[in-house]
């Protein structure tokens, strides 16, 4: 555990740490006051603890110090991993991970450059540096090959940075139909690789990779089914092309419920917020500047080469040297590759100074609050309750303060009305 969470330990959180999903938690009503919980039969039984002492974030919208959009690149069928020919050159593709690119990359990666190691070749090109690149990129070193970026811009000027940066492998990752029953296995071990390698960022200078206390809140038992608000959608996935419904997403946390941390549900007389229903978990984060220059600088340090440069049309690689190409455009192969496959789903963070002596994290009501080492990160990611269909469509890459603003209100509020450091 860094220093950063044991700091937390001592002089903010009374009681400890367990862990559930951030994907997982998108249910809640919208109440604006406090209610009396009910008591389960296990909290019941289990005695009562000390209320959890935390210091409440500043949240204030005459902080923020940027605003950043992003685009996920949706395939209800799952990542796109076929290999073509492009004149004499052999492609594989690696894009199309929804909003799992970060939490799946050293496992998408794993499983293309396993297959570029039955080739012949030890030169490999790798289109794009967003996260998904830049890992394949280090796999494919780590794998023995000679590899050279071809990028439009750095990873620190890609949609990748644009994220959340968070533990999220199965976000809208794929449909539950489009993707057929075999990819539940293939996405494990995606995901399975990827914990594995993160764990071997963790306790670093800078803190690339970290795990910190993350709170989900609720006014609603959290057994309670979530409701989409009712938009007049019709049909689903299969009739129209779109997605229309949140049940179509496929989950596939539970397969690995085995590595990651359990979540735990708070006692009332240990719940801080004035929420009255609350989980308490361990969240992983990918802290973009520390993390980003690591892995460049790995990259650079093992012979890696980056050439900058905009492709147009598929037939530009052509001119490459390498024969082997692995394709990593993120949102980018729609227009590119004219893949029509890819659904946009767009994504909005605001971020406020860092706060590195409050490392936590909260969810209530459609919006999040999470402190990086970057800053302290805010985003609307269901503030008009429709779940997991929120924003799917939607390509509009450019900052709505109003949004960010209203996710930073629903935030203070619950402060203001949370007893927290009290008592």
């Amino acid at each position: 555990m860094t220093n950063r969470n044991r700091n937390i330990g001592r002089r903010h959180l009374v009681a400890g740490a367990s862990a559930c999903s951030l994907v997982g938690a998108l249910a809640g009503s919208r109440l604006l006051h406090a209610q009396t919980p009910s008591v389960s039969p296990t909290q019941a039984l289990t005695p009562q603890k000390p209320r959890i002492r935390l210091q409440p974030f500043d949240l204030r919208a005459d902080q923020i110090t940027d605003i950043k959009v992003c685009l996920r690149p949706f395939r209800p069928m799952g990542p796109r991993f076929d290999v073509e020919h492009v004149g004499s050159k052999l492609v594989f593709h690696n894009y199309g991970h929804g909003g799992s690119g970060w939490s799946l990359s050293w496992g998408s990666a794993s499983l293309v450059v396993e297959k570029v190691s039955t080739t012949l070749q030890r030169k490999v090109a790798v289109i794009g540096c967003g996260i998904i690149g830049l890992t394949t990129a280090l796999t494919a070193q780590r794998a023995g090959f000679d590899v050279t970026i071809y990028t439009k811009d750095l990873l620190p000027r890609t949609r990748s940075v644009r994220a959340n940066g968070s533990w999220t492998p199965d976000s809208r990752v794929s449909l539950t139909a489009p993707a057929g029953p075999g990819f539940a296995d293939l996405w494990e071990k995606m995901a399975r690789i990827s914990w594995a390698t993160y764990r071997d960022y963790l306790g670093l200078p800078g803190n690339p990779v970290e795990f910190i206390e993350h709170f989900v809140l609720s006014d609603r038992p959290f057994n309670t089914p979530h409701e989409e608000s009712p938009d007049g959608r019709t049909g689903d996935y299969a009739s129209t092309g779109m997605p229309q419904h949140g049940t179509e997403f496929a989950r596939y946390s539970d397969r690995i419920k085995d590595i990651v941390p359990a979540a735990e549900e708070l006692h009332p007389s240990e719940n801080p917020f004035a929420a009255p229903y609350a989980k308490r978990n361990t969240l992983m984060l990918y802290n973009f500047a520390s993390y980003g220059h690591l892995l460049m600088s790995e990259f650079f340090q093992a012979g890696g080469h980056v050439v900058i440069r905009e492709f147009h049309d598929p037939s530009e690689l052509t001119s490459l040297p390498e024969k082997i190409i692995i394709n990593c455009p993120g949102y980018a192969a729609r227009d590119w590759w004219n893949d029509k496959s890819l659904i946009p789903v767009r994504g909005q963070t605001a971020w406020l100074p860092p706060r590195p002596d409050l490392p936590y994290g909260l969810h209530y009501q459609g919006a999040s609050a999470v402190s990086k080492t970057d800053g302290l990160m805010v985003q609307a990611y269901d503030l008009n309750n429709e779940g997991e269909m929120g924003s799917v469509g939607n390509s509009f890459e450019h900052p709505d303060r109003s949004e960010s603003e209203r996710a930073i209100k629903v935030l203070a509020d619950l402060f203001a009305r949370s007893p927290l450091s009290e008592g």
